[in-house]
């Protein structure tokens, strides 16, 4: 029965994340590219300003919201997760060096795409009974749009791909990384996994927040180290490689001598659809918690979006790449594959520069990353429950979510991975729409915003 599911979703899946989906995410990402003058490229002092210098400067609590660092923290939280190891790899060994170019193509799209998803989000969210600030995509889908339809189907799926790639998946991989290097039952895993999960999301958004906001700074300054180091050791081999991913790019055979074109064409596909899977943008899954940030200006949460997928695929991504292709690991076999995939792939590559300490760098990397991913899609999860549900619903939400962190360390996840791509595919769909139908509103806010005195943060 596990077969012909997996079988059937696979042809879904192919369907969902083939061409036209691809050029719908693309497409968005252009249109809002265009519409804002090229904000990501001409503005790029101003979101930094009001996103990365803002990181030095104390903040203010606010009643009934987080702060900005909070939030980015908790929605890079679910972001940066195992595909910026892994699926960097995977993208390398699928499409070659020439997929990281398109990759950054995905990812400077993408940056207007999540600019446009936070402007909206702070656009129309509300204030609870409870008095928080809450928000989403489903709210701008209902609120903005008037489409409810949208919402209600956004939500569920939301709800079906926190459990699956945003919960069970992630600790599989936590299960797996602490089983292969420090022999960890993954029993043990998914049990103390669990446990701690229930601790931190009982305390809700407030506490998640708090948790992200140490740990992703850690996590990423860490792997930030790891990485340099490598690099270090391996400085006389960055700019061949950068000349590769150049190349690679538009090369019109393949690594193993393909037909015509096919080298440009996969390159195309592996990297721009890597480069969604990684930075999220396009999904709106992350703009929950974004709206729930202290920022009154929805211009200035959009720019937290840009800087999101700038952290997320031009750093993070790029590095790891270069690690990779400076290590002289990636060695393309006759067929054009490389002999080395995935996570063995990348840690050989950190071995070259660490040493016998690159498997463990990865590992704990992995386990850092995943866990990350988890808290920040308990949140995405826990809004559009009460989004559908009420605020009544959510301590059960909680309890299923627990022990689904608990069961994904201890099953197979194959079948987990395609169903999740095909939720995640089916919450993109009715938010690409609603953004394409909404662009004028951020338009008409961004002009008002660069038109008129910047307001002090």
């Amino acid at each position: 029965m596990a077969e012909w599911i997996l079988e059937k979703n696979e042809a879904i899946n192919q369907f969902l994340w083939g061409p036209y989906m691809l050029a719908l995410f693309l497409f968005t990402g252009l249109l809002f590219t265009v519409g804002t003058g090229i904000f990501q490229l001409r503005h790029i002092r101003l979101w930094l300003r009001y996103t990365f210098f803002t990181l030095f400067k104390k903040e203010k609590k606010q009643k009934g919201c987080i702060t900005q660092l909070q939030a980015m923290s908790t929605a890079l939280a679910a972001t940066v997760g195992t595909g910026n190891i892994t699926g960097v790899a995977a993208a390398l060994v699928t499409g070659g060096p020439g997929a990281v170019f398109w990759m950054w193509i995905s990812a400077l799209l993408g940056m207007m795409t999540a600019y446009a998803e936070n402007v909206l989000g702070i656009l129309y969210r509300y204030r609870s009974k409870n008095g928080t600030l809450t928000g989403g995509a489903m709210v701008y889908m209902e609120k903005g749009l008037g489409v409810k339809l949208f919402a209600i189907l956004f939500s569920l799926f939301c709800i079906l791909a926190s459990f699956g790639m945003g919960n069970m998946a992630q600790m599989h991989s936590v299960a797996d990384a602490l089983y292969t290097e420090f022999g960890l039952p993954p029993f043990w895993t998914g049990l103390l996994g669990a446990v701690l999960v229930a601790i931190i999301i009982s305390g809700g958004l407030s506490r998640i927040a708090r948790v992200t906001e140490r740990l992703v700074p850690l996590m990423v300054v860490l792997f930030f180290a790891g990485s340099a180091l490598c690099l270090f050791r391996c400085a006389d081999k960055v700019i061949p490689a950068f000349r590769l991913i150049f190349a690679s790019a538009f090369s019109l055979r393949s690594a193993g001598g393909g037909v015509l074109g096919y080298g440009i064409s996969k390159a195309m596909r592996t990297g721009i659809s890597r480069g969604v899977f990684s930075n999220e943008a396009g999904l709106g899954s992350s703009v929950s918690v974004h709206a729930s940030s202290s920022v009154k200006e929805p211009v200035i949460q959009g720019m937290w979006g840009v800087f999101e997928v700038f952290v997320d695929t031009i750093i993070v991504c790029t590095i790891t790449a270069l690690v990779i292709l400076t290590s002289g690991v990636y060695t393309p076999a006759p067929n054009g594959e490389s002999v080395l995939t995935g996570v063995s792939l990348t840690a050989a590559a950190y071995g070259v520069g660490l040493g016998k300490g690159g498997s463990l760098f990865i590992s704990v990397s992995i386990v850092f990353f995943a866990f990350a991913t988890v808290l920040g899609w308990s949140c995405f999860g826990e809004r559009s429950v009460e989004y559908l549900l009420g605020s009544r619903a959510i301590p059960a939400y909680k309890a299923v979510f627990v022990a689904m962190a608990a069961l994904g360390a201890w099953s197979s996840m194959e079948l987990v991975w395609g169903i999740s791509d095909t939720f995640n595919a089916l919450m993109a769909i009715p938010n690409l729409l609603s953004l394409l139908l909404l662009s004028g509103q951020v338009f008409k806010e961004t002009k008002r915003f660069m038109n008129g005195p910047h307001p002090h943060l």
